[in-house]
């Protein structure tokens, strides 16, 4: 089996980029490559699966935005757990897209090419993501732009077509860097920046962007600690060709989990919002896992990054149909990933016109989940429907990702690189 693109990378795979490794590794790379490429597609493939369940609970459970899942008070287990487990989707979408990018330059890509492939790739997932996604998440026109994981995947892209320049690992060492100090720049706060308090929307704080005075975007995934967790990707790289490529993961996996564990549980530091202990112990440890995503802080990467670390040298042993399924999503993400807004919004519309519900709140979606979620209540289905369309989306996905995989395997027309 030959190469697939890794992450939202086109096309995928190897290494250090041309010159900063002995030939012979290089030339070897191709087939370590080759060897270890199903543990991350089922990776990929598992973080599309939990990925689908948190776009399905927007539109089929009021919670999505009317109030915080995640909020002790409000929320119960099953709800909690829902919302909490697709925090693994970023993170790990993000740190493969890292490695990806080495994996490249060691299967041969100079640095002049890979840079200039992350530039392109990067800017093309911008677009995609103001564009195609925005769309979808809101079928209106005009529709209001909610810039998030595409977006920040695609900065951080750009980001590593400069950094792609430097040592791998000095590239490591300033991915650790911003991983683990972005939390000190919490204090500041757009205002302090006057004029320029945009660029620290964009770059950490996150919020609101207007023009005229009226709201057109909201920058959901500030860029700057995506960025970090990126460049640690990439420079981690060698662990994915290493002959102690498992070991690796679950010591540095073990690592993230004890730094979160031991930071968390003194307030020390790494999250700009402490825990402290609630009524039931149930709530208590609601609270105590309640990181924060927006931006990530570095308990919030510890706690999600870790445990799928963890679990990477188990899931290339995994065989049979779950893990052939995997693979195919896994193998195209880019392509599940824009296909999976559209289903999803579409088996709302199609689940709320049946049962006799209002479908108003479905068009010019992002506008009203934003600026009014309380005009979505009428969206409210109970938790087991959102399971339920979870089920019907993936299985109206799988097929379509077959075909594409297919398409992709038989044809190389440059456009196909795109999606």
């Amino acid at each position: 089996m030959r190469v697939q693109p890794l992450a939202f990378l086109q096309p995928g795979a190897a290494g250090e980029p041309a010159g900063t490794q002995p030939r012979s590794a290089a030339a070897a790379a191709p087939r370590a490559v080759d060897h270890r490429l199903r543990a991350i597609d089922i990776l990929r493939g598992l973080v599309i699966v939990l990925m689908v369940l948190d776009h399905v609970r927007h539109y089929f459970h009021a919670s999505g935005f009317v109030f915080d899942p995640l909020d002790p008070a409000r929320s119960n287990a099953l709800l909690y757990a829902t919302r909490w487990v697709t925090h693994f989707c970023a993170p790990t979408f993000v740190f493969l897209t890292g490695v990806s990018a080495w994996l490249q330059g060691a299967n041969g890509k100079t640095t002049p090419t890979l840079s200039g492939f992350l530039l392109k790739r990067g800017l093309w997932l911008v677009v995609l993501d103001v564009t195609a996604v925005s769309f979808g998440w809101s079928f209106s026109l005009p529709y209001f732009l909610f810039l998030q994981v595409i977006w920040a995947i695609g900065w951080a892209m750009v980001a590593m077509a400069a950094l792609v320049w430097l040592p791998r690992p000095v590239v490591l060492a300033v991915g650790i860097a911003i991983v683990a100090g972005h939390n000190l720049l919490d204090p500041l706060t757009p205002q302090q920046f006057g004029s320029l308090g945009w660029l620290w929307m964009f770059l950490h704080e996150g919020g609101m962007w207007s023009a005229g005075g009226a709201p057109v975007a909201f920058v959901g995934y500030p860029v700057l600690a995506w960025i970090g967790v990126m460049a640690i990707g990439y420079g981690s790289g060698p662990a994915f060709l290493s002959a102690k490529r498992d070991r690796i993961l679950l010591l540095i996996g073990a690592a993230m989990i004890a730094a979160f564990l031991m930071l968390r549980a003194f307030n020390f530091y790494g999250d700009p919002r402490p825990w402290v202990e609630e009524a039931s112990w149930t709530a208590t440890i609601m609270r105590f896992l309640d990181v924060t995503k927006y931006p990530p802080s570095l308990l919030f990467v510890c706690a999600t990054l870790g445990p799928m670390l963890l679990i990477m040298p188990l899931l290339e042993r995994w065989s049979g149909t779950p893990g052939r399924v995997l693979q195919v999503f896994g193998a195209v993400p880019l392509f599940a990933y824009l296909l999976h807004i559209y289903l999803i919004h579409l088996l709302s519309i199609a689940a709320h016109a049946l049962s006799g519900r209002s479908t108003n709140g479905l068009f010019d979606f992002l506008r009203k989940a934003i600026l009014d979620p309380a005009s979505l209540s009428a969206l409210d289905l109970p938790i087991s429907a959102t399971f339920v369309a979870w089920g019907v989306t993936l299985v109206l996905l799988y097929p379509c990702c077959v075909w594409w995989r297919a398409l992709k395997a038989r044809r190389r027309d440059w456009w196909l690189s795109y999606l």
